[in-house]
């Protein structure tokens, strides 16, 4: 049997998530979404960093461009927000692409956009 990589720290911040959209509902701007999570984020201890800068690599080298998560949540699951009626799969690829380029093993999509919260947890196999 294989262990869940993160298993706490994923269910801690989805958590945090339904916790938001069950209060909230479908409707708001993302930058809404995010400062309601910051906020259960910090009731419930959870580590994070909101709108953190990551660096991208490219065969070894530092790119200039970077990319912006969301939020890093305890220092290593990158949590991308969407506000869409449906995740589609260009989603899904962008942050396993952050994933692939800041080494971060694990990432979760949140969907605050429909009716019951969806999400999905992606993660890196280059790591």
């Amino acid at each position: 049997m294989t262990d869940i990589l993160f298993k706490e720290e994923s269910y801690a911040v989805i958590g945090a998530c339904m916790k938001v959209h069950a209060e909230l509902g479908v409707g708001f701007l993302e930058a809404v979404y995010q400062e309601a999570l910051e906020k259960e984020f910090r009731k419930r201890n959870i580590p994070f960093q909101r709108q953190k800068k990551l660096s991208v690599f490219f065969d070894g080298q530092k790119l200039s461009k970077y990319y912006i998560a969301d939020f890093i949540c305890f220092d290593s699951i990158i949590l991308e927000l969407k506000v869409s009626k449906y995740l589609s799969d260009s989603q899904y690829k962008q942050l396993h692409n952050y994933l692939k380029a800041t080494n971060k093993r694990l990432g979760i999509l949140i969907n605050f956009g429909s009716q019951s919260l969806s999400y999905k947890r992606i993660i890196n196999p280059s790591c």
